[in-house]
Order: structure tokens, then sequence, then C-alpha cells
């Protein structure tokens, strides 16, 4: 009669559970993508915002998209492992924002910059070198190669050593390298019209930088950027690296 009564328990519990869905699992972490902008804005920021969005699904982190400065804030950053500034333009932070996400990055907060985000905030001196450098100028959208010179880091290690693509390529006021990064991929001058940085000319890289993260990358200005799956495994890279989850 025991027995009876156990398969008949044990029966009714598997019935119950057809068709439920296992429950889902907790984002690893979450990544703020910031887009503000002041100046020019990039009609491929939606496509960059998506393709973050999926990159989150893939690799297990939650993404908040916004425009609204309010979450530079202490209370609303300790909740995210990476900021990423995604073709930012202008002054988009005041002074008490500024001054918030210092405090995060002195925390040991992460930092993603894409494309523009070296066209931002040129009077706040510290957000400069947590970029790198600043952006001057740039040519026509066009091909170029890119010479992968690291690819030990997430976020070029699929990439391949001589990457060709299309892209809006960036002259920089100065050479990042002057400011401790590490280069990961630079320029070749010599396969598209308009560089003016000569045969040193980085358009990716990475430095821990005043307690945290930060990983930039120049490209990503065209929509076409973003459904690219080199280029994708490119930033994931970044956001795995700057999250402190890869190495």
């Amino acid at each position: 009669m025991l027995r009876l009564l156990l398969g008949g328990l044990l029966a009714w519990s598997a019935c119950s559970l057809v068709g439920k869905d296992p429950p889902e699992k907790p984002a690893a972490f979450q990544v703020l993508v910031f887009s503000r902008t002041e100046g020019y804005r990039h009609n491929s920021i939606p496509d960059g915002i998506a393709a973050i969005q999926e990159l989150g699904v893939a690799h297990g982190f939650q993404v908040t998209a916004t425009e609204d400065p309010g979450y530079f804030h202490p209370d609303s950053l300790t909740q995210f492992a990476v900021v990423v500034f995604l073709n930012t333009t202008g002054d988009v932070l005041d002074s008490l924002q500024q001054e918030a996400f210092q405090a995060y990055i002195r925390r040991g907060g992460g930092f993603v910059g894409i494309h523009a985000a070296s066209d931002t905030e040129y009077g706040w001196p510290w957000y400069g070198r947590l970029v790198g450098t600043y952006f001057k100028s740039h040519p026509r959208i066009q091909e170029a190669v890119v010479r992968v010179v690291d690819q030990a880091h997430p976020s070029t290690q699929a990439l391949p050593a001589s990457w060709t693509r299309t892209d809006e390529w960036y002259n920089f006021r100065e050479n990042p390298r002057v400011n401790g990064v590490q280069v990961l991929a630079v320029l070749d001058e010599s396969t598209y019209e308009g560089g003016q940085m000569g045969e040193d000319h980085p358009i990716s890289w990475y430095h821990l930088y005043d307690g945290g993260r930060a990983w930039y990358t120049a490209m990503g200005h065209t929509a076409q950027s973003y459904a690219e799956p080199l280029f994708r495994q490119h930033l994931v890279g970044g956001i795995l690296w700057a999250a402190g989850r890869a190495r």
C-alpha cells in the first residue's frame, strides 16, 4: 500500500512539472549603457543598445539603457559593474554627476567607451585620461585594415591579426600611450585615406585607471558595425574585462 502511495505521489509530481519553465538564472552582473548626446548624434545608437542587450542575454549580464544623467548618483551607480558610454558627445554630466562617476571608478568600477565616447567632456581632464585621449578629426567612412597587436586580451582573442572592415576612423589629439594605456589594435594608415597619426595609430586599448578598469574602442560609428560578429566579439570582450569577468 505504501509503495502504491509513493508511486502515485511521484507520478503526480512529475506531471505537475510538465510545461513549467525552469527558473531564470539571476544576471551575473549589471551594465549601464549611457548614450546622452549634447553634440553630434549617431544614428547607430539604437543598434548599439540592441547589440549590447543581445550580448547580455547571451553572456548573462543585465543591461539598463538610458540617456538620463540622473543615474550618475552614488546610490544608482553601485548596482552596476560596468558603465558604457555609447557614442556620447559633448558635456553630458554636471559637476555632481562627475564626482559620483569618479567615486564609482575609484571604488573599482568598470568603464567601456565606444567610438564617440572620446568626443565627450573635453573640459574634464580626468575623463580624458580615463578614455585615454580625445577625438580630433576623421576622414570619410571607408574600408581600412586594423592590425591586432595583442591577441591575448578577451576583446581581441577572436579577431584576426589583420582585420579589414569599414568604419569612421578617428584621429586623436594625442597618442593614448602617453596616458599609459595598453594598446590592443592599431590602424594601418597605408590602407585608407585621411590618417594623421603615422605608423602608430591606436584604435582600441585598455588600462587600469584610478582604481577602476577602462576599455575603449574607436570603432562603432556605423549601424552595420553592431551586426558584425567580430565587432560584437570585440565589444563583449571589452565589457567582460571591464566587469572583471575575464582576464
